[in-house]
């Protein structure tokens, strides 16, 4: 277990983009009958989604993101110190899309940029790798820009992934100031890697002509080996059994009750799922902001959607907030994080 603690550092501003293109989860009904339509939509609570066109990146979504936040608080782009990309979709295998964020944004050439990779926890182990930095001397702030167009890995005759991803770009800036403490708890089960999983493409099973064929697969399903697959029953398994402990290990060392929380922030995965964790934990559901039913789940970038979506126009400010995301890996990773004066901008279409 890794957990860390920072101080004086905390988040400053939000803006998170969404695509324009709005999918309805009632329309899935060429893949499944109705009754399993209402049924799914019933239980995992997404009502639609925002999909990318086939020309828009995971970096275009956040590059507008990082516009109308810098536009919005008044941001000189020669101010930000580092810019860090966490998703699972960049632009390329090489170069770092970091880099090329950079440049799109006018950014200083003194400007230390790095792309991160990893699913739905990934949010929170960037954050944490924001604050590691912003705590060090000679970094003062950082821009951090998590978006995914996971879509493009979906299959379109995939039942069990079609109704649940949609793509969305966020923007995150964190600076040194007068914060109060921030406490992280990282934790990793690489034993269940293959809970979620896209088989082919990389070094160890490169992509091949026979990988990127479509075949039938469990249940009726189709995808090919350079598609996402995943064991719903696994993961549901897997964060129940951690999601719950990893929010009291939080609140243990923060030194505060479940009660004393102003919200807390789940990764939108599954509104089932969500709704076990707050009964196990005995926490107010009101203060349990959800977005997953207008934007499904955006993996790594659901947590600051769901911040600007339901949060922005709210005083968060001196809030007690507690975030946590988990999936493939297997990862999770919780944060007591200061937000301060912070401005959230709202959501915005592509």
């Amino acid at each position: 277990m890794a957990t860390i603690t920072y101080h004086n550092v905390g988040v400053k501003a939000m803006a998170a983009c969404v695509p324009s293109e709005v999918v309805y989860n009632k329309d899935l009904t060429h893949l499944m009958t109705q009754e399993e339509v209402d049924k799914m939509i019933n239980s995992v609570g997404i009502h639609e989604r925002r999909i990318s066109p086939v020309d828009v990146c995971a970096s275009d979504l956040c590059y507008k993101a990082a516009l109308k936040l810098m536009e919005d608080n008044q941001i000189d782009p020669e101010s930000i110190d580092m810019l860090l990309f966490m998703s699972q979709s960049p632009d390329f295998k090489s170069p770092a899309t970091a880099c090329i964020l950079q440049h799109r944004l006018g950014l200083s050439k003194s400007t230390a940029c790095m792309d991160l990779t990893l699913a739905c926890s990934g949010y929170v182990y960037a954050l944490s790798t924001a604050f590691a930095y912003a705590s060090m001397e000679g970094v003062n702030r950082i821009l951090l820009l998590d978006g995914e167009t996971f879509t493009k890995y979906v299959n379109p005759r995939d039942k069990v992934n079609v109704p649940l991803y949609g793509d969305a770009g966020t923007a995150t800036l964190i600076e040194k100031g007068k914060y109060e403490f921030a406490v992280f708890d990282l934790n990793t089960d690489g034993s269940g890697e293959d809970a979620v999983k896209i088989p082919f493409g990389g070094c160890r099973n490169p992509f091949t002509v026979e990988s990127s064929i479509e075949k039938e697969c469990e249940n009726g399903n189709y995808r090919s080996d350079i598609q996402v697959y995943m064991d719903g029953m696994d993961v549901f398994n897997f964060a129940i059994g951690v999601v719950p402990k990893g929010v009291k290990t939080i609140l243990k060392e923060v030194g505060i009750t479940i009660n004393d929380l102003d919200y807390l922030l789940f990764h939108q995965s599954n509104k089932f799922m969500t709704n076990f964790f707050v009964k196990r934990l005995k926490f107010d559901s009101d203060k349990v902001p959800y977005s997953i039913q207008k934007y499904g789940n955006t993996s790594s970038a659901s947590i600051p959607l769901t911040i600007c979506s339901e949060l922005s126009g709210t005083l968060i400010s001196n809030k007690k907030v507690v975030m946590c995301g988990f999936g493939a890996g297997l990862s999770w990773g919780t944060a007591f994080i200061p937000f301060g004066d912070c401005c959230i901008s709202p959501v915005f279409d592509y």
